[in-house]
């Protein structure tokens, strides 16, 4: 039987080109489920540790993204603060891939098609490892919080809703 060869979204090969150590783990989409906890299930990764990326925006047209806990929900006050600016909406999904160069499911912070302000919740930061979007619907990666941080330029804030 032939080896399945590896999707190679433009984060997988950013990881690549940096030795940075990470695993890719597909999943099925053709259910159009591509929530973070349906991923995290199709995934069979604990929801703690599989993490969504949101794009904001901050008048004007100033894009900032933040990655959280798929279960969780982005507090806009305490991301607003963690980037210093007064307020901030979610990016319109109708602009996400014009902005950003990815499709709602398959966004990630590395590899878009300019570089944003990034912050991590601040639950990732004890973890050894967590699951986000490998670039693509039906893509994730599993890597270290610290390498995605050092990659994208990420600062660690809280950002969830308590």
């Amino acid at each position: 039987m032939a080896k399945k060869k590896m999707v190679k979204t433009n984060a997988v090969r950013l990881l690549e080109s940096e030795g940075i150590a990470f695993e890719t783990i597909e999943y099925d989409v053709d259910d159009g489920q591509l929530d973070g906890v349906s991923v995290a299930e199709k995934t069979g990764q604990p929801a703690d540790r599989v993490y969504k990326t949101l794009v904001t925006i901050a008048a004007p047209q100033a894009l900032f993204v933040f990655i959280i806990p798929v279960a969780q929900e982005l507090d806009l006050k305490k991301a607003a603060k963690a980037v210093s600016v007064k307020n901030l909406d979610m990016l319109p999904l109708k602009d996400l891939t014009k902005e950003t160069g990815y499709v709602r499911g398959g966004c990630t912070a590395i590899g878009m098609k300019k570089p944003f302000p990034v912050v991590i919740d601040q639950s990732a930061e004890r973890l050894p490892e967590f699951v986000v979007s490998a670039g693509k619907p039906g893509l994730q990666m599993k890597l270290a919080p610290a390498d995605l941080a050092r990659l994208s330029g990420a600062s660690f804030a809280p950002l969830v809703k308590n």
